[in-house]
């Protein structure tokens, strides 16, 4: 017996358009990333600008980002309720047990549970929240090693204050580490992403590209 199911324009279009442009930006942030620290193209004539090239693409990737993300901020203020910031704080008891079902749903530990909504889930919303952090982070760590060679006020802002709590490679290393940790965030968000729409046929995953889902009118 079929399901009947309901159109919901949940994503509006600022919310699509920073998904994408924060997928291609951590994509090159990661690969120019890992290119300047460990090198494994070096110039053979002092015409090449192989390093140079990398860290201007870099640093172009990076205001990107910075602007996407200041977008999205923007946007969970301005937007609808599925794109609205206090979906990123689901702290109470209720969806304290709705993050417990959903993760037994993903676990394939109870088979019977819905995962699908409107919006972000419970679980999507904490992780939505913990991974704007690490955004943060990588911002605020990515120019306070920026600032070193850099003066005004601007560069202090961005993360030259950073460096008045850690030191120089405490801040590298970190940026790095938490490079992986987006990483890994990714690969989790393409399988639930991938298993709520095979399993509760939503249309999730071209919900990211149309912006809307097909929720079960019940």
């Amino acid at each position: 017996m079929s399901t009947a199911r309901k159109k919901v324009y949940a994503w509006e279009f600022p919310v699509r358009l920073t998904h994408w442009i924060n997928f291609l930006c951590i994509l090159v942030l990661s690969a120019t990333g890992f290119f300047i620290g460990k090198p494994f193209i070096h110039a053979i004539s002092s015409k090449q600008y192989i390093m140079g090239w990398v860290r201007l693409i870099q640093f172009i990737a990076a205001y990107t980002f910075l602007m996407s993300i200041i977008i999205r901020i923007y946007w969970s203020f301005a937007g609808n309720k599925y794109a609205h910031i206090q979906g990123w704080f689901p702290f109470t008891g209720e969806k304290f047990a709705e993050m417990g079902r959903e993760a037994k749903c993903y676990l394939l530990i109870d088979k019977k549970t819905v995962c699908a909504y409107h919006g972000h889930t419970a679980l999507g919303g904490v992780m939505m929240f913990f991974l704007f952090l690490v955004f943060f982070f990588q911002i605020f760590s990515g120019f306070a090693m920026y600032s070193v060679t850099h003066t005004g006020a601007i560069w202090t802002l961005l993360g030259g204050w950073l460096l008045s709590f850690m030191d120089l490679q405490t801040i590298r290393l970190w940026h790095h580490l938490m490079m992986y940790v987006i990483l890994v965030f990714a690969l989790i968000h393409v399988y639930t992403a991938w298993f709520l729409d095979v399993r509760e046929r939503n249309g999730i995953i071209d919900s990211i590209f149309s912006g809307y889902k097909f929720v079960s009118e019940d």
